[in-house]
């Protein structure tokens, strides 16, 4: 029994230590340089790191911009007109392929107008951070641009907050193994394996957070929407030209006109028709029965 009460004492003091030694570590951090630079010693942390920790920090110091010492997520977005979608597809593939970057999603629909077919789509490109500037003009070079923009977004703050709770993390899963060697009763293990795959879980989140970020800024999205200039209809020479299904179709449009013209047009004179003609026919009415009530008339007559 006391050994189950010194080991939740010492649980409950690694947390709280845990917890100020994370509020204390982002404050040193967030004061000092400005540079997030993750080197591979932090990204180890404790000896038990293991084969990911150390993956881990051998990627994520690339995905810190060296030239301003700050995280910046870079996108582009332009919009062309191209000639042969195909050709510029893949112009844009070479292009960012010979600069370090890849096309990570890709998406095409072929159009038919009049038989004449054209092509538009989108295609995703992602480049080093260092080329997004030269990437982005060598894009826009490929055909009409109708709309280019750029964005950034500085994350310097979440990486080097994601960073010290991943340090404390670590730290606190070595003092963890190293109590757990101590252990001797099977409930102190057992809270003690508790505890430790819980922190473990963090840590696996917390990287899973911060690669992704890094992953984003080392590499800078540019989505391309390019589109072939839709065809112009063509009239026929003759009349007599034009096919009989389109001819026979456009008939029935054209009837289809004159009758909606029709009704809007009855529309239009009905209200007119009923004011001006109305005191005419009752008019004629009275003059109608006038006559015939005059002595000359058939009820004059009988």
């Amino acid at each position: 029994m006391a050994h189950s009460r010194t080991v939740v004492v010492l649980l409950t003091a690694l947390v709280l230590l845990a917890g100020c030694s994370g509020a204390s570590g982002g404050a040193e951090v967030s004061g000092g340089d400005s540079s997030v630079a993750v080197t591979a010693e932090q990204a180890g942390g404790g000896s038990g790191g293991g084969s990911a920790d150390a993956e881990y920090g051998a990627t994520a110091g690339d995905a810190t911009n060296v030239a301003t010492g700050r995280s910046i997520i870079r996108t582009g977005e332009v919009r062309l007109q191209v000639d042969d979608y195909e050709s510029s597809r893949s112009n844009l593939t070479a292009a960012v392929e010979a600069r370090g970057g890849y096309v990570a999603d890709t998406a095409q629909q072929v159009h038919d107008s009049d038989d004449t077919p054209w092509t538009s789509g989108r295609v995703v490109l992602r480049v080093p951070a260092e080329n997004f500037s030269e990437t982005m003009t060598v894009v826009e070079r490929e055909g009409e641009v109708l709309e280019s923009r750029t964005s950034t977004q500085d994350v310097t703050d979440q990486v080097v907050d994601l960073q010290a709770r991943l340090d404390n993390l670590r730290a606190e899963r070595d003092r963890l193994r190293q109590l757990y060697q101590r252990a001797n009763d099977t409930e102190d293990v057992l809270a003690v394996e508790r505890r430790l795959s819980e922190v473990q879980t963090e840590i696996e989140q917390t990287e899973a957070q911060l690669q992704s970020l890094e992953r984003r800024v080392a590499y800078s999205t540019i989505t391309v929407e390019m589109s072939e200039p839709r065809p112009d209809r063509v009239a026929p020479d003759q009349w007599y030209d034009t096919p009989v299904l389109a001819a026979f179709l456009e008939s029935v449009h054209g009837v289809g006109v004159v009758l909606r013209a029709a009704v809007v047009a009855a529309a239009y004179i009905a209200p007119y028709l009923l004011v001006f003609l109305t005191p005419f026919a009752v008019a004629g009415g009275l003059l109608y029965r006038y006559r015939h009530r005059l002595p000359g008339g058939r009820d004059g007559e009988n």
